[in-house]
């Protein structure tokens, strides 16, 4: 059991485990739920094309989120897996059930600024958190297709391909992806500032980017990394929080600042860096 609240795994290179029995099945239900969020979007572009920038009921809220959201909780609900129904934390519809075996972790649409604007850079998120932690993941780029799977101890996918992430040691060499402005050129080679935090991990675990680094102050939450953290970690990735504190917690206020990187030494100096950065500000929420 996931109690609120409750960390259930530790920062850093998370521990590889035997994948376990079961694990085909986690991994249908995900994809099952990415089919249906894609799904819907398309149906609502071609019914609603006018409502595509509307604002949801918050700020930082699109439409499209509710839409997506809907079509995910429409698989998830009622879905049972290793014998229970399944709690769900969604970004768009809060927590529930964090007291059964399996809790899904939902962004429905992360990036959904990019998605407004048909920016293809925006992914649903999925992981599926047990007991031992985040057990198995489908990040799927909604504007390509492009499928990202992890399974615990099982290794991690990109359309069915297995990947591994980037040797890059030397900063002087990497190529990087941030969250947010880092303010000042910190000694890497290049970066792109995408603004979908899935699929930047994603990126690092297949080796399109060698290390990320949020320049945010704890603005993410564990649906917007989670699906993501478990496939770089599968490819071989290292991940950790800018003050150390547990990455897998299922609660709506945690938030963290994610520094990772495919090397063990490009993780450390970059870990380094972001440390030394000027605090900063929390990212504005979308208009």
């Amino acid at each position: 059991m996931v109690p609120a609240g409750t960390s259930v795994a530790v920062t850093g290179t998370f521990a590889r485990m035997p994948a376990a029995s079961g694990d085909d099945e986690v991994l249908e239900l995900l994809d099952r739920t990415v089919d249906a969020v894609a799904a819907a979007l398309d149906r609502f572009a071609d019914e609603s094309p006018e409502r595509w920038r509307d604002g949801g009921e918050r700020a930082g809220q699109y439409a499209l989120d509710l839409v997506a959201d809907r079509a995910a909780l429409d698989v998830l609900d009622g879905a049972v897996l290793d014998g229970s129904p399944v709690g769900v934390l969604s970004e768009e519809s809060g927590l529930r059930g964090t007291d059964r075996p399996v809790v899904v972790v939902v962004d429905p649409v992360d990036g959904s600024t990019n998605a407004s604007r048909r920016i293809p850079w925006y992914a649903c998120s999925l992981a599926a958190v047990d007991g031992e932690g985040v057990r198995a993941s489908v990040v799927a780029n909604l504007a390509t297709g492009v499928r990202y799977r992890a399974l615990r101890g099982g290794g991690a996918t990109r359309d069915g391909r297995r990947i591994t992430c980037s040797d890059q040691g030397a900063l002087s060499g990497a190529v990087l992806v941030l969250n947010g402005y880092a303010g000042a050129h910190a000694g890497w080679r290049q970066y792109r500032t995408l603004g979908a935090m899935a699929l930047d991990l994603c990126a690092v675990a297949d080796g399109t980017f060698d290390g990320s680094m949020d320049c945010t102050v704890d603005a993410i939450h564990p649906w917007d990394y989670l699906g993501g953290l478990l496939v770089l970690t599968e490819a071989g990735g290292h991940v950790g929080d800018l003050h150390d504190r547990p990455l897998v917690e299922l609660t709506t206020d945690t938030r963290r600042t994610l520094v990772t990187a495919g090397s063990a030494e490009l993780f450390a100096v970059l870990l380094d860096r972001r440390r030394s950065m000027p605090p900063g500000r929390p990212a504005p929420a979308a208009p």
